[in-house]
């Protein structure tokens, strides 16, 4: 199909979402990346944080997602990603219970940093869409 892209988010142990689409927002190590059809080939790596896909049905489709990669090459996109959830399958107040809970107890060690940075993506990515 001309205009679109052919789009796969995959976690480690599942295909989330796969359709075609008219754009894509994700966040790399290289900052915040927007795709459109027509695309340049590009292999980054992602970051925790919130992919937004837009359907040609003009839907949107939010997920939370951790470290993983971004490949685009001939209006192809894959997502892979180590977890990702779709935004409707998260609790957003137990997201932000934990997220309450983790900077309470105030670890300061890379693993509670990245903890906190999983849980606010997650409740991002409800509120995005919901917005």
């Amino acid at each position: 199909m001309a205009g679109t892209l052919h789009v796969e988010l995959v976690s480690a142990d599942r295909l989330l979402w796969s359709g075609e689409a008219t754009s894509l927002l994700a966040r790399t190590l290289d900052g915040d990346i927007g795709i459109l059809p027509g695309h340049a080939p590009v292999m980054s790596l992602l970051a925790e944080g919130v992919v937004e896909i837009d359907t040609e049905d003009n839907e949107t489709w939010v997920a939370a997602v951790d470290s993983g990669f971004l490949s685009v090459a001939k209006d192809r996109v894959s997502i892979l990603s180590e977890s990702a959830e779709m935004s409707h399958d998260i609790d957003l107040e137990r997201a932000k219970q934990d997220l309450a809970r983790v900077k309470a107890e105030g670890a300061d060690d890379v693993e509670a940093a990245d903890e906190v940075r999983r849980l606010e993506a997650r409740i991002r990515a409800v509120e995005l869409a919901s917005s």
